[in-house]
């Protein structure tokens, strides 16, 4: 071996962080390969690198017993008595067998070993680093699509964007940018793959962590996130310290922050409510930009019914269905709408819950809805 490649092997030490012991034992076991390959040897042999003359040897090992079956593997006592008079029954013979030109197939190994562990190496590195920003976002850029997924540029590495996980309301081009969330990492054969998402919950809860303050400080929690990527978010918060509006911060002055964050999600419409412990006040919340007249909860089977006034009925339920069935998961609660009349009719309202729906919409601190209230 020569010594501008223990000079390279000092070098991948500080550079690529892989200890040279590592690298020394891999080629030594690499070298034991070929030299049965290429010299047809069936013994057992040991390599040994001398680091500071950078010289090679090729030792054989055979066992020391009474009668030889193998003398490929296998050494009689006598025959070791020869070499050395102090070797037993079980011990070891080594034997330098160092072929004449096995300095050239030694060279060609030790550099394929030296360049699959820098590879290995490496790939470990971007593994260890994008696995720890699992649950992150990050910035990327589309190099290329095909049917299924399109492939996102991080810089070290490339990261699938399966059609799953595209927002319905998006249309990607090379060399796009656009911020992903990272929703898994796995080892692969072939290195580390990193998965990626836009429409993940989380990429929502990221952009506010992001945006506003108070959410990165602690100050605000963001309880729950209901989302139907592309087109609608609900998104509710609490403030630990009372003299927070937890609403207002996520707002920011005239919405400059969540117009950030709706614009980086292509105009995804997001409502932000104010949480409470309370189903009957939370409820009320969820069902934002609608009035709620009252809601009446049943705990043993975790749902709820909610009056609305008439005219309001249809913007309660949103198109589809879609604001009621963001408020349920958003809350957590099954939600029952019905109209004022209805509810009369029924015998159901008003009920003692009424009143406190009522003054809380009084101090109109239900929550935010940033996009046009007309459905």
């Amino acid at each position: 071996m020569s010594s501008e490649l223990l000079d390279a092997l000092e070098v991948l030490e500080k550079q690529k962080g892989i200890s040279r012991d590592v690298l020394i034992e891999a080629i030594e076991a690499a070298l034991v390969t070929a030299y049965k390959r290429n010299f047809n040897q069936a013994q057992n042999v040991r390599v040994d690198l001398n680091l500071d003359t950078g010289t090679m040897l090729v030792y054989s090992r055979k066992d020391v017993v009474e009668e030889v079956e193998d003398d490929r593997l296998q050494i009689s006592l006598e025959d070791a008595h020869a070499i050395n008079p102090v070797y037993e029954i079980g011990d070891i013979v080594e034997e330098e067998v160092t072929p004449r030109n096995f300095g050239r197939i030694a060279a060609q190994t030790a550099k394929q070993v030296v360049t699959q562990r820098v590879r290995e190496a490496e790939r470990g590195l971007i593994f260890e680093e994008y696995v720890d920003r699992a649950d992150d976002i990050v910035n990327g850029i589309v190099e290329r699509m095909d049917a299924r997924n399109l492939y996102v540029g991080l810089g070290k590495v490339e990261a699938v964007l399966p059609q799953t996980e595209q927002m319905p309301n998006e249309s990607y081009q090379p060399h796009d940018r656009i911020k992903v969330y990272i929703t898994k990492v796995e080892r692969t054969t072939r290195g580390p793959q990193v998965f990626v998402s836009r429409t993940h919950p989380g990429l929502l809860r990221r952009l506010f962590e992001n945006e506003v303050p108070e959410i990165y400080d602690g100050i605000v929690e963001i309880k729950s996130i209901a989302r139907e990527a592309g087109d609608r978010s609900k998104i509710s918060v609490h403030a630990t310290d009372e003299e927070v509006d937890p609403v207002g911060s996520c707002v920011g002055s005239r919405g400059g922050r969540v117009q950030t964050i709706v614009n980086e999600l292509g105009g995804e419409k997001i409502d932000i409510v104010e949480w409470s412990e309370d189903p009957v006040v939370f409820v009320a919340n969820a069902l934002s930009p609608s009035k709620v007249l009252d809601v009446q909860v049943s705990e043993d089977d975790k749902s709820t019914t909610v009056v609305v006034p008439d005219y309001q009925l249809s913007l309660a339920i949103g198109k589809r269905g879609q604001n009621a069935r963001l408020a349920a998961k958003l809350t957590g609660w099954k939600i029952d709408i019905k109209s004022e009349t209805d509810a009369r009719e029924l015998g159901i309202y008003p009920s003692a819950e009424s009143a406190a729906i009522q003054s809380a919409d009084d101090e109109d601190a239900d929550g935010f809805d940033f996009y046009d209230e007309e459905e």
